[in-house]
C-alpha cells in the first residue's frame, strides 16, 4: 500500500470511528421508552417533548386539568385514558399551566371530561398513532384529524399542528384554568399583539406552595409566535365568548385564532416561556429559536438527549434491561429543570425578580432551577450527579444558594424559590456536604458550610418551608421526643424517631464536612448528634423504638405500624437507617442476626413485589417489611456489603432490578411508584451497574459499594472539568441469569480483597473487572 493510500487509509478509519461513536450515542434514545409506568406518573413525568433539565416541558394532558388534591398525586398522562385535554408547556414540581389545544369546527373552551369528551375541546387517540421519544411527541387526535408534535429547546416549547382542509381550524391558548400540580388560579391574561405575538401568563396557587409559605404563588409567562396569521381571533372565559376581542384577564381567560386551512397543511408555535416576565420570556424564544425551524429543533433535542445519555454506555444481552437503564436515566435528567433565563434573571424566595451574576461573555455563570425535595436523592440523583454530570450538580447547589441568600434558609424544596419542601426534612446540607467530598467544589465554600451548619442546628425562627422543625429538639436532647398529639402538620411533631435517624445522618455529612475545613468544634458537636440513632435503638427487639421526652421508650408499640413516629414507614424499615455507620448497626444487632434478619425480610417481600404489591398507591407499601417504592429503603439493599455478606447484596439487588422494575405503562417503577423527578430511575440506574454507596458520598474518602453487574460491559465518560478525563470503565465476564454472583473483583490489574473502591478510582478513571459465578462467595 502506497504511503499516501495508507494515510488516507487511516483518516477513513478515523472518520468512521468517529461516526459509530456519534451514531451509538443516538441509537442510545432507541431505549427510552417514556410510556413506561404512566399509570401511576407524577406531573413532571411524561414530557417526551422536553430536553435534559428544560424549562420548557410540552406535554400531552389527558387529566392535567382535573388538578391535584394533594399536591403531589398522580396526574397528567395516564396510560389507562384514551383521550387527550391539550399540551400544557409547564410541567414541574408545584407548576403547570399554560395550554394549548389544537381543534376543528365547532369552537368549544372548555376540556371536558374523560367520559364525555365529545362535551370539550378533548380528543380522543388511539396509542398506535403515538410516537414519544426523548426530545419528540407526535399523536393524532382522531376527533379533528390532527397531527400534533412537540419538541423543544431549554426555554422554548415547539408545537407543529397539521389540520385537514377546513375553514374552521382553531388554536386555543387556554391559559386561567389549573392544570396538574400548578393549583388553583389566582390570576391569568392572555392577549394579541399588534405584530401577531399571542402572550400572557397565569399566576397559580399550588397546594405545597400554599402549606409551606402560605400566601405565595407561581407565575408562568410566554409569549409565542405563529408561522400562519389567522382569519380570526377572539378571546374566551370558561364557556363564554368574545369573537374579535383581543385581550382578557382573570380566572379562565384564554384565546383562540381561527385558521382556513389546506389538506395537511401544518401550523407551527414557538412558544417562549419563563419565570421572571413576558419580556424575558420574549428574550428567551429570540435568543433559543428565532431562526430556528421545528424539524432543526427538533434534531437538536434529540441530539442533546443522546449526549446526556450518552455519559453512561452500556451493552448486555437482554434489551429489557437496556430500556429500563435509559429510561431510567431519562428520567433522572428530565425532573428538576431550568426556572432562569438566558439573561441570567430568575424568581426569588420573595417574589421579585433576582439576577445571576454574569461572565465575560454576558451569560450567567450559572443556572437556577425548580426542585423537589432532595430526601432520598443522596441514594441516587446525586451518586449520579457526582459520577457523570458534576456540572449540573455545581448548579443546583448554586441555586440552592441563591435561594439561602434570598431567604436566609436552605429550601428543601423550590417552585419558583418558593418553599415547597414536601416532607419536611430538610436533606440539602448533606447534598453541598457529599458535592465537596466528591470534589466538586466550585461554589461559594464558605457560604454554603453557613447555610448547612445552620440548618443542622438552629430552630430559632425557623419558617415551614426550611423543614426540620423539630432540629431545636434534636440539638437539645440529641434526639427528637416523640409525640402522639400536636399542633399544626405531622412534620412538627409526629415523626420522632424517623427524623432523629434522618438528622443523625445530615448531622454526620456536614461533621465531615466541617472537619475537612478545620471546624474542629462543630465537627464535635456533630459527630455527637450523628450518634443520635443508639439513643432510639432498642436492644431487646433489636429495632428503632421512638422514645418520649422522659427518655423512656413509648408503650403500645407497633412495629410494622406507619405514621406513628415514623414518616412514610415503618420500625421494619427504619432500623436500616442508620447509613453513615452501617458497621456499628450491625455489631449492635450481632452480624449472624442482621443478615437472617435482613435476608428474610428480602425473602418476604419478593412475594410482594418488594413494595405495596401490585396496588396502584404510592403508599401501598409503608407498613411492610420493605418498600422500595419510597425513599427510606433505598440503601437498605446494600447493606451485606457491611456485614461479610456481599453476594446477598448481589443476590437482591439484582432481583429489585429485574422484578420491581418493569417495562408497561402499568408495571414501571413498582406499581404504586412514587418516581420523585427520577429518584427511582436513577437507582436502577446505578445498582444495575453494580455501583453504589449507601454512605450517598458523604464520608472523606468515599468508598463505593460494588454489586453485580446486570451488564456485560460499562463506560462512564470522564469529565475534564471536574476529574481526569479518562473513562472508567467495568467489564463482567461470565455474566449471564444464572451467574449472578462475583467470583472476584480486579482493579486495574490490581485484585481487590473487599467489595468496595474508592470514589477517585472511579472519577480517575480506569478499568474494573468482574469475574462471574453461579455460587455465593463472601472471601475475595
Amino acid at each position: 500500500m502506497r504511503k499516501t493510500n495508507y494515510i488516507l487509509f487511516i483518516l477513513l478509519f478515523i472518520v468512521g470511528l468517529t461516526e459509530a461513536n456519534a451514531q451509538s450515542d443516538k441509537d442510545l434514545l432507541q431505549y427510552v421508552d417514556p410510556k413506561i409506568g404512566t399509570a401511576h406518573s407524577r406531573w413532571f413525568y411524561f414530557t417526551p417533548g422536553a430536553v435534559p433539565f428544560g424549562m420548557a416541558k410540552p406535554a400531552p394532558s389527558t387529566n392535567g386539568s382535573y388538578g391535584n388534591m394533594h399536591g403531589w398525586d398522580a396526574v397528567g398522562y395516564d396510560e389507562r385514558h384514551n383521550s387527550i385535554e391539550g399540551f400544557a408547556n409547564f410541567h414541574e414540581f408545584q407548576v403547570g399551566g399554560v395550554v394549548f389545544a389544537p381543534i376543528t369546527g365547532k369552537l368549544q373552551t372548555l376540556a371536558g371530561k374523560l367520559e364525555t369528551p365529545e362535551n370539550g375541546y378533548r380528543s380522543t387517540f388511539d396509542r398506535k398513532d403515538e410516537i414519544a421519544s426523548p426530545g419528540y411527541y407526535s399523536v393524532l387526535l382522531k376527533d379533528y384529524q390532527i397531527k400534533a408534535e412537540l419538541t423543544s429547546t431549554q426555554r422554548v416549547a415547539f408545537h407543529r399542528y397539521t389540520f385537514p382542509a377546513s375553514q374552521e381550524s382553531h388554536i386555543l391558548f387556554d391559559i386561567g384554568h389549573k392544570q396538574g400540580e400548578g393549583g388553583e388560579v389566582k390570576d391569568a391574561k392572555v392577549y394579541v399583539t399588534a405584530d401577531g405575538k399571542i402572550e400572557g401568563y397565569v399566576t397559580t396557587l399550588p397546594v405545597y406552595v400554599q402549606k409551606y409559605q402560605p400566601g405565595a404563588e407561581v407565575t408562568m409567562y410566554f409569549s409565542a409566535v405563529l408561522d400562519k396569521k389567522p382569519s380570526a381571533y377572539g378571546v374566551f372565559k370558561g364557556e363564554e365568548i368574545f369573537k374579535g376581542k383581543a385581550e382578557i384577564a382573570g380566572k379562565g381567560a384564554g384565546l383562540y385564532l381561527t385558521f382556513a386551512t389546506k389538506e395537511q397543511e401544518s401550523i407551527t408555535i414557538k412558544a417562549g416561556l419563563s419565570y421572571t416576565s413576558i419580556e424575558n420570556a420574549r428574550l428567551n424564544l429570540d435568543a433559543e429559536a428565532k431562526k430556528l425551524s421545528f424539524d432543526k429543533a427538533k434534531a437538536t433535542a434529540e441530539k442533546n438527549w443522546a449526549s446526556y445519555l450518552g455519559r453512561i454506555k452500556v451493552q448486555g444481552k437482554e434489551r429489557k434491561d437496556m430500556v429500563k437503564f435509559y429510561t431510567g436515566l431519562y428520567h433522572a435528567l428530565l425532573g428538576r429543570g431550568l426556572a432562569s433565563d438566558v439573561n441570567g434573571a430568575y424568581p426569588k424566595n420573595d417574589g421579585g425578580v433576582g439576577q445571576i451574576p454574569l461572565d465575560q461573555n454576558n451569560k450567567p455563570v450559572h443556572n437556577h432551577y425548580n426542585t423537589d425535595a432532595i430526601w432520598g436523592g443522596f441514594w441516587n440523583l446525586t451518586q449520579l450527579w457526582a459520577i457523570a454530570y458534576p456540572e449540573y450538580y455545581s448548579d443546583w447547589i448554586k441555586s440552592q444558594l441563591l435561594v439561602y441568600k434570598d431567604s436566609g434558609w436552605l429550601a428543601d424544596g423550590i417552585a419558583n424559590s418558593r418553599y415547597v419542601s414536601g416532607v419536611g426534612t430538610n436533606f440539602v446540607s448533606l447534598a453541598i456536604s457529599s458535592a465537596y467530598m466528591a470534589g466538586i467544589k466550585d461554589f461559594d465554600v464558605n457560604l454554603a458550610y453557613e447555610a448547612s451548619l445552620k440548618n443542622e442546628l438552629v430552630g430559632k425562627d425557623r419558617p415551614h418551608g426550611a423543614g426540620k422543625l423539630d432540629v431545636d429538639q434534636f440539638v437539645k436532647y440529641g434526639y427528637v421526643p416523640h409525640l402522639d398529639k400536636g399542633k399544626g402538620g405531622g412534620e412538627r411533631w409526629q415523626y420522632s424517631a424517623s427524623h432523629t435517624l434522618e438528622y443523625a445522618f445530615s448531622a454526620y455529612a456536614v461533621g465531615q464536612w466541617a472537619k475537612v475545613l478545620g471546624k474542629e468544634n462543630d465537627y464535635q458537636q456533630l459527630m455527637g448528634l450523628s450518634k443520635a440513632w443508639e439513643r432510639l435503638y432498642d436492644p431487646k427487639l433489636n429495632l428503632i423504638h421512638p422514645k418520649w421526652e422522659n427518655g423512656n421508650f413509648i408503650e403500645n408499640f407497633k412495629p410494622s405500624e406507619a405514621w406513628r413516629g415514623f414518616q412514610e414507614g415503618n420500625a421494619w424499615q427504619y432500623t436500616f437507617y442508620v447509613p453513615h455507620d452501617p458497621e456499628a448497626l450491625v455489631a449492635k444487632m450481632g452480624k449472624a442476626n442482621f443478615n437472617n434478619r435482613l435476608d428474610s425480610i428480602f425473602s418476604t417481600s419478593q412475594k410482594n413485589n418488594f413494595g405495596g404489591g401490585t396496588k396502584l398507591d404510592a403508599f401501598s407499601g409503608l407498613e411492610g417489611l420493605y418498600n422500595h417504592g419510597n425513599q427510606p429503603n433505598l440503601h437498605i439493599s446494600w447493606l451485606f456489603n457491611f456485614s461479610g455478606k456481599p453476594s446477598l447484596t448481589q443476590k437482591w439487588v439484582r432481583t429489585i432490578c429485574n422484578e420491581f422494575y418493569g417495562t408497561d405503562g402499568i408495571h414501571g417503577y413498582g406499581y404504586g411508584q412514587d418516581e420523585d423527578q427520577g429518584q427511582l430511575g436513577a437507582w436502577y440506574v446505578i445498582s444495575s451497574m453494580g455501583l453504589f454507596d449507601v454512605k450517598g458520598f458523604t464520608a472523606p474518602d468515599t468508598k463505593v459499594g460494588l454489586g453485580s453487574p446486570l451488564f456485560d460491559y460499562i463506560k462512564i465518560k470522564g469529565n475534564k472539568q471536574y476529574f481526569s478525563g479518562k473513562d472508567f470503565t467495568i467489564e463482567v465476564k461470565n455474566n449471564s441469569t444464572g451467574n449472578i454472583y462475583v467470583q472476584s473483583f480486579n482493579l486495574n490489574g490490581k485484585q481487590l480483597a473487599t467489595p468496595f473502591i474508592s470514589l477517585k478510582d472511579l472519577q480517575n478513571g480506569g478499568k474494573l473487572t468482574l469475574q462471574m459465578g453461579a455460587n455465593p462467595k463472601d472471601q475475595y
